[in-house]
């Protein structure tokens, strides 16, 4: 291939890598397979590419690997090429892709530049170019909200997605309502005409346009006929640059003078018109300027969700945030964070054609950018740069998933149950979930509540209560231990389907109870059974010492924790109307000549014991007749 013993340019070495790849994406070059069955399956070289790989340099560079039709399958970068490439064939991996990979490996190329940045460009460069089956994929539609000042006599502001206007762009935006507030702003500050009209000043000498609402409303100064020059319209559009470029605080500040200035020289109508200026510009100022503004950074964030990996990059100039992009990747192979913080770093790079000095990140890339100093902060004001980040960043992946399971609801419910029988460690999906807990005060009215989830979503027809009726006193675990058997028992006994996950809420001890249940009826190990602790919202296993302890973010835990706060609300409000009514009763049971029937019928009228004992003999004749009436009258007053 070819040999770089300079500083490399990515396209003329795209260029010459593209003379022997035909439009399909094939090398021209004839493939000769030399591996064997055997080869294929234990992931070792055949003879041609054992001896490819054993004269490969220790040098920095691009490998690209081949399958047998002589299509581009893989391009990896390497700080050091041999030890790289050797190492897919020296043992079997982790990745069920990776292995499907190497087994598909017929031929390989490689290119050496000088550095492995040089290396990551020309990756990104080739994997966009060919589009491998095996990359990381950049999910990217290219479409961007940019906010243009074109060049014209009067120039125009506008939001646009699409580039090649003779204008200044500004931007990108990381969202179309961020382009929107920014837009508000200059409008409401400044007289800006909002027409497509291309003013010429010889049309406009002779009349020929009409003015539009805009100006009878004050908000544009009418250049299309005249009533403004171009110069003072032009001051307009330099103090919009300012603000464009991030300089809204030093806008600000002149802002604040000038209306100082004004009102100091008793113009006071001026003064007033320019202080709600200041206003609308320093409301702006409180949402989007993050850092103090002396400072200019660069900022990337990171944060992932399965396969699917996000970066939010900001870009900040005096303290204002004035471009900012969020990118998806998705995996194929086993990446890592680093991997694909590194290929973001050099997607933004090439993009926008802008040189890094000092970069926020959450860790270190696994690329050295040359000239670029990496800070991962602890404290202090890039840490705050960082936070604001890590918030975009995970606003923007939970607007994808969102998205994704609207377009695709069993694709979102899929996802979930993959990821709760990962973090739960389960044989099979937990489609259907069960959580039981107890409830008592002083042993008094104890009853026991099961919710049921499916596909990770409350099933309300299915949560049933329990009055325990074998255990006296508190005695949690032997009411958990008499609930799980009235539960299961039954649906054995009806050839109900079991669930794949029951929860118990509590400790230890619980776990213990469901745990000898489970045994009695001959279910253990058929389904799955856990603990789960408030205080730490620790995991507990049957048999296990220790707990397990998902991370808080993750939606299993959040589904269980729902579960849990579902069945603990389920049972509580059981528990309290059952002692509601118990109350009730016994202070109605105590009137001679009053049964259950007219205790019924008074509670259903009047709604509570106290309003009872305050209603009328008038108000209670109506309800249960003159003779109960006065029974219950009397025994009150």
């Amino acid at each position: 291939m070819v040999d770089i013993e300079r500083r490399i340019n990515i396209d003329d070495l795209l260029a010459d890598v593209g003379r022997n790849i035909d439009e399909s994406g094939r090398f021209g070059l004839e493939i000769t397979p030399d591996r064997t069955r055997d080869d294929i399956m234990n992931n070792h070289p055949g003879e041609h590419l054992r001896e490819k790989i054993l004269n490969l340099p220790d040098s920095p560079g691009v490998y690209i690997y081949l399958d047998k039709n002589g299509k581009v399958i893989y391009v990896g970068k390497a700080k050091r090429l041999k030890r790289r490439v050797a190492s897919y064939f020296n043992r079997r991996h982790d990745s069920v892709r990776t292995n499907l990979l190497v087994r598909n490996i017929v031929d390989l190329r490689f290119i050496v530049v000088t550095s492995e940045e040089d290396a990551l460009h020309l990756e990104n460069a080739m994997i966009k170019t060919y589009k491998p089956h095996y990359n990381v994929l950049l999910k990217d539609d290219k479409s961007y909200p940019w906010i243009v000042v074109t060049k014209e006599l009067f120039p125009r502001v506008f939001m646009t997605r699409e580039k090649g206007l003779d204008a200044k762009y500004y931007g990108p935006y990381s969202s179309v309502q961020n382009a929107r507030m920014m837009l508000q702003l200059i409008r409401d500050v400044f007289p800006l005409r909002s027409c497509i009209h291309t003013l010429e000043e010889k049309k406009i000498a002779q009349g020929k346009y009409r003015l539009c609402l805009d100006y009878h409303i004050k908000k544009c100064t009418g250049p299309c006929r005249g009533f403004v020059n171009p110069e003072e319209y032009g001051k307009y559009i330099s103090k919009i640059r300012q603000i464009l470029n991030g300089e809204t605080l030093l806008l600000e500040n002149h802002l604040k003078e000038e209306m100082l200035r004004l009102s100091e020289e008793w113009n006071f109508e001026e003064a007033q018109a320019v202080k709600e200026q200041y206003e609308n510009v320093r409301k702006y100022n409180s949402k989007t300027v993050i850092a103090p503004a002396e400072e200019d950074a660069d900022m990337f964030a990171y944060e992932e969700n399965g396969d699917s990996a996000f970066v939010n990059f900001m870009h900040l100039h005096h303290g204002a945030v004035v471009q900012s992009l969020n990118m998806e990747f998705r995996r194929r192979l086993a990446e890592t964070k680093e991997e694909i913080l590194s290929l973001a770093i050099a997607e933004v790079g090439k993009r926008f054609e802008r040189k890094f000095g000092e970069v926020i990140v959450p860790f270190i890339p696994d690329v050295e950018f040359e000239g670029v100093n990496f800070v991962v902060p602890k404290r202090g004001d890039k840490k705050k740069i960082l936070e604001v980040g890590m918030k975009n960043v995970a606003q923007y992946m939970a607007d994808k998933e969102k998205m994704a399971e609207k377009l695709d609801p069993e694709r979102g419910i899929e996802k979930l149950m993959e990821q709760m029988k990962k973090d739960f460690r389960l044989e099979v999906q937990p489609r259907h979930i069960e959580c039981f807990d107890n409830s008592n005060i002083q042993g008094t009215n104890p009853v026991a509540s099961c919710v049921v989830f499916k596909n990770g979503k409350p099933s309300k027809k299915d949560y049933r209560h329990f009055i325990i009726k074998t255990v006296e006193g508190p005695d949690d675990f032997a009411s958990m231990k008499e609930v799980l058997h009235r539960r299961y028992s039954r649906l054995i006994s009806e050839g109900e389907e079991l669930p794949q996950l029951v929860v118990v809420d509590g400790g230890k001890g619980q776990l213990s109870a469901a745990v000898e249940a489970f045994e009695e009826m001959g279910i253990r190990g058929k389904v799955a059974l856990v603990g789960i602790a408030k205080r730490l919202e620790e995991i507990y296993y049957p048999g296990d010492q220790y707990p397990l302890y998902i991370d808080k973010k993750s939606r299993s835990l959040q589904v269980v924790q729902a579960l849990r706060d579902e069945a603990h609300r389920f049972g509580i409000t059981h528990h309290r109307d059952r002692r509601s009514r118990g109350q009730t009763r016994s202070e109605l049971d105590n009137i001679k000549g009053v049964g259950e029937a007219t205790a019924k019928t008074l509670m259903l009228r009047f709604k509570s014991l106290k309003k009872i004992k305050e209603a009328s003999l008038e108000a209670l004749s109506e309800a249960v007749g003159p003779a109960k009436a006065k029974l219950v009258y009397n025994h009150f007053n």
